[in-house]
């Protein structure tokens, strides 16, 4: 812990730092050096009861859901504390996500901060309540007022792959919207929220309850109490598709408001006329940036027959230039994966590939240059099969799978051949091409020709089996947000 002095072992119930209620605690493990670098509160069933039940409590009975001016106060005073704070918890990120250093001063941390304020000024600017006239039925005029209000007590599961950002991406909304909540967060990545615990405890005016905030060594223990507890409105998680499934059912007693922010196996299309002796190499090496650990990467690449080599020999080239190791060099954009269990998933994977008929090209097991760490070596497999498993399941992890194909209506094909629909790209010489492609995919985003879709305005999420709702954006606001209509006398 002597690293880590700013690091925050105690949970946030009720408005106070705490710690498990029979004091039991579990290690922090760094995955890139397999060292204990503190200990975190590990709760019980009666501290969740606790959090859920101050949430409901200060839903109930205080003015947070109506007082948005109290609201906005809060969590802009929430934004300058980590602002302020920014560099005594870039380590603590690094440390225990493995998150490549670079990556911090983007969206594991840096720009997750500064995106706050779209959240903000988007509950600041909403229109929380409008007219509908006026509107004879049976024989009486009726004025009708249109009002949106909170949904009331959220439960926000986020993983351990963008902690503190996703943190943020499900907090700062739902907050602003007037929900109070409680914050469960994953396992391995417990300071991306304990520390802010701390700050809103020491460093904001929230009340009391509004905000909880758990951490516990088995995600599922406590994590089905709050998806099933009746005084839980709303679920917002993000994670494995599986868990996911497992979540909606858990809430369908109930008929709690569910978003899901699930896997991906995107597919990345480079069409005949597009840019491939450049932009092929560096886009599908791309998916090793922190370790591949990210639902909306493209882990699919689809070339054309007719230039297939030659995209391949980029892919090589590329490949086989990865930096990766150590997170805090700032020149590796890949570090290790989150944990053994992950690690050996991967590679179970990449074995699994070759024994189909992949071919691997480069890479293809454990990186054992590094004494210490759950690292995984970049690794390339072409010549795959569309229906192989390394081209059908989400493997979260610095793996590529190269596929042919014949024309853009088999690009099309192969790429909406699976059960996800997270995201996607496309790449061509002619913009109308790419979008007409595009248009034909079944995904919640797609880039075309290198645009850049993520920002706190862009509404994320999936289609089919990547989930259900959306993140970010005023859609993603809405998310939290109930509509209530009124009818009164006309005269």
């Amino acid at each position: 812990m002597s690293d880590f002095p700013q690091a925050e072992s105690r949970m946030l119930i009720d408005g106070r730092l705490a710690e498990a209620t029979d004091g039991r605690s579990y290690a922090n493990i760094n995955p890139a050096t397999e060292e204990v670098i503190g200990q975190v509160a590990d709760a019980t069933a009666a501290d969740m009861d606790r959090a859920i039940g101050a949430a409901r409590r200060a839903f109930d009975e205080t003015k947070w859901s109506t007082d948005l001016e109290l609201r906005s106060r809060c969590l802009r005073q929430l934004q300058a504390a980590l602002e302020s704070h920014k560099e005594e918890l870039r380590p603590q990120v690094i440390a225990e996500a493995g998150v490549p250093l670079q990556l911090t001063y983007a969206v594991q941390q840096d720009s997750a901060i500064q995106d706050m304020s779209w959240d903000i000024e988007c509950a600041e600017s909403f229109e929380w309540e409008r007219e509908l006239g006026v509107h004879e039925f049976f024989g009486i005029k009726s004025r009708r007022r249109v009002l949106h209000e909170a949904v009331g007590v959220a439960g926000l599961v986020t993983p351990w792959n963008f902690p503190l950002m996703l943190n943020l991406s499900k907090l700062v909304p739902a907050l602003m919207a007037g929900c109070t909540a409680v914050l469960k967060v994953a396992p391995d990545t417990p300071w991306c929220g304990t520390y802010l615990g701390r700050l809103i405890a020491e460093e904001t005016d929230l009340p009391a309850g509004v905000l909880n905030i758990i951490t516990s060594e088995d995600p599922a223990e406590v994590g089905d109490l709050l998806t099933g507890d009746p005084r839980v409105d709303l679920i917002s998680f993000t994670g494995s598709t599986a868990v996911g499934k497992h979540i909606m059912a858990r809430c369908a007693p109930t008929l709690k408001r569910v978003f899901l922010e699930l896997g991906g196996k995107s597919a990345q299309i480079f069409l005949d006329d597009s840019n491939i002796e450049h932009v092929a190499g560096p886009s599908g090496a791309s998916i090793c940036i922190h370790g591949g650990q990210g639902c909306a990467i493209t882990t699919r690449m689809l070339l054309p027959r007719s230039r297939y080599d030659e995209g391949v020999e980029r892919l090589k080239e590329a490949f086989e230039k990865v930096a990766y190791g150590d997170p805090t060099d700032v020149a590796n954009s890949q570090g290790p994966q989150i944990n053994a269990k992950q690690r050996d998933r991967i590679l179970a994977y990449i074995e699994k590939g070759k024994q189909e008929g992949a071919r691997c090209l480069v890479g293809g097991g454990p990186a054992t240059q590094f004494e210490k760490g759950y690292f995984v070596q970049p690794t390339l497999f072409v010549d795959v099969d569309p229906d192989a498993t390394i081209a059908q399941e989400e493997i979260f992890g610095p793996v590529l799978a190269v596929i042919p194909f014949e024309d853009d209506d088999d690009a099309v094909r192969i790429a909406n051949n699976s059960k996800y629909g997270l995201s996607g790209a496309v790449q061509s010489g002619s913009l109308d091409r790419a979008m007409g492609v595009a248009k034909r995919i079944r995904t919640g985003t797609l880039s075309v020709n290198g645009g850049m879709w993520f920002a706190p305005d862009t509404p994320f999420g999936g289609y089919k089996e990547s989930g259900i709702g959306r993140e970010h954006g005023l859609e993603g606001f809405r998310e939290y947000v109930q509509t209530k209509a009124i009818g009164y006398p006309a005269e």
